[in-house]
């Protein structure tokens, strides 16, 4: 249990959400405080002036470290909790930070990174989670997204913050925003120890006395309310259903063909990611001052200003479309370098590299994030999530890795490369993703056991409850809790 109290109702589902936005602000500074401290010269004079694959590893390598976070959450995640793999993730990120901001060689170095990165895989494959099992659901897909734009928080503040230093010279220009690291792990530890466990989890390991008292404390309700009785008669008919599959603890048990259809579930769950990274979001992340110095021709001060500035936008809107329409911009306008107009068409580039991000901020920034926990069944969760967060950073890795290399070997022309994929992405989608908006995490199970497409039976549900019907209100009368009207009642989050 919580070591100190944050309350009941909003005050305790506010803690919640603070305590995951936070986190998602040091995803997004870990994220984004690389691409300043890339171009500062101490830095190079530092590590012997890296080559284009040196740094492709010196950066790529805390993907790598994320990717084997994942793995560590996989094996150890439902032992831990939620409230411990946090925990742990953070006392990583620390360690890892220190290690960084200390190095004097690119051995040292990449080790911090691998360090940092173990826990911001753990993290970042739990925190959407915990968030998603701890809020009302007509509030989930908003709280869920919000972490995902506060990454952009965290690349903004990272972006800046080099900025300002680079004024400074010297080895604490770079140092300095690595340890800064270690401010935002600490306040999220700080927030965890004044935070319940997920109930679900709590059900699941038979703590049922102390789940429902997380329900109660969450929602500000006592244990006879209706709400709490449809959420638990939810909760456990979601533990039958999945236990009559007689479900193993293996690796390849969470891709079986079972009744609500898990291997489905968990390989949606991969390809989300798959396509979060695939468009090429971290080429303009992680290497925006390096691209607009080397292919505007732009001053590396003037690079990192546009470079905070393109990060600012994503923090500002959601939705999506268009990601390929800009890729595709980008390359024409820099195809141009070497003509008579090409320096005036390259820096037109820059407007379609805002555009990118404006677009990735409204859509493939925060849907992901949202489909990962939401679409998967309870027994497979926490396993889940971690192979399905997982994808984000291998293929995370994949772009950080080969950006370098192929803009400076292909120039305009690797932009093309994600003008396919984003097109690509489109029927992909529409096809084989339903929608799980307004939705209790157990009902989405209902999806993918009517033996059809799940997209269309998410449809069929979601006319159902426009049109008033309570899509569980059968089931909420076994459990005594009354009319179906009194079953809708919400409770209203901060």
């Amino acid at each position: 249990m919580a070591l100190f109290s944050l309350g009941r109702g909003k005050g305790l589902q506010t803690g919640v959400t603070i305590c995951c936005l936070i986190a998602f602000v040091l995803f997004g500074y870990d994220q984004g405080v690389f691409g300043g401290i890339l171009q500062m010269e101490d830095w190079l004079d530092q590590f012997n002036h890296p080559s284009d694959s040196e740094t492709g590893i010196i950066v790529s390598c805390y993907n790598l470290g994320c990717l084997a976070g994942c793995v560590l959450n996989f094996i150890f995640g439902e032992t831990l909790g939620r409230r411990k793999t946090i925990w742990t993730a953070m006392a990583l990120v620390i360690i890892g930070a220190t290690l960084q901001a200390s190095a004097f060689s690119v051995p040292h170095l990449v080790i911090g990174r691998i360090v940092t990165g173990l826990g911001t895989g753990m993290k970042t494959s739990t925190v959407p989670m915990y968030q998603s099992e701890l809020c009302d659901r007509k509030y989930r897909g908003r709280l869920v997204s919000a972490e995902t734009l506060f990454v952009g928080v965290g690349i903004v503040f990272a972006y800046w913050f080099d900025f300002g230093m680079s004024f400074v010279g010297g080895p604490i220009a770079w140092r300095l925003p690595l340890a800064f690291q270690i401010i935002f792990a600490l306040v999220v530890i700080v927030l965890v120890f004044a935070l319940p466990e997920s109930p679900r989890w709590l059900f699941k390991h038979g703590r049922e006395q102390e789940a429902v008292q997380v329900l109660c404390d969450v929602f500000d309700k006592n244990p006879t309310d209706d709400y709490i009785r449809a959420e638990v008669y939810s909760i456990h008919h979601a533990i039958e259903l999945e236990a009559s599959e007689k479900t193993q603890s293996s690796f390849l048990s969470i891709f079986k063909n079972d009744r609500v259809k898990t291997g489905q579930r968990v390989l949606l769950a991969w390809g989300a990611q798959f396509m979060n990274q695939l468009g090429g979001i971290n080429l303009v992340v992680y290497y925006i001052p390096s691209v607009l110095v080397q292919n505007v021709g732009m001053t590396a001060h003037m690079a990192q200003i546009i470079g905070g500035c393109v990060q600012m936008i994503n923090t500002m809107i959601w939705s999506s479309a268009g990601l390929g329409v800009c890729m595709l911009m980008i390359s024409i306008l820099l195809s141009r370098v070497g003509f008579s107009n090409g320096h005036a068409c390259a820096s037109a580039s820059v407007a379609f590299f805002f555009l990118y991000n404006l677009i990735f901020g409204m859509g493939m920034n925060c849907v992901p994030w949202v489909v990962v926990p939401e679409i998967l069944p309870l027994h497979v969760r926490t396993r889940g999530t971690a192979v399905g967060i997982s994808s984000n950073w291998l293929w995370n890795f994949f772009v950080v890795m080969i950006t370098p290399v192929i803009i400076n070997r292909l120039q305009w022309k690797a932009y093309l490369i994600f003008v396919v994929t984003n097109f690509a992405f489109i029927p992909l989608i529409y096809f084989f993703y339903p929608e799980t908006s307004n939705f209790r995490l157990e009902e989405i199970d209902e999806f993918f056991t009517q033996g059809r497409n799940p997209v269309k039976v998410a449809k069929e549900m979601q006319k159902a409850m426009k049109s008033g019907r309570d899509i569980s209100g059968a089931d909420a009368e076994k459990t005594g809790s009354g009319s179906s009207e009194k079953e809708k009642v919400q409770v209203e989050h901060a």
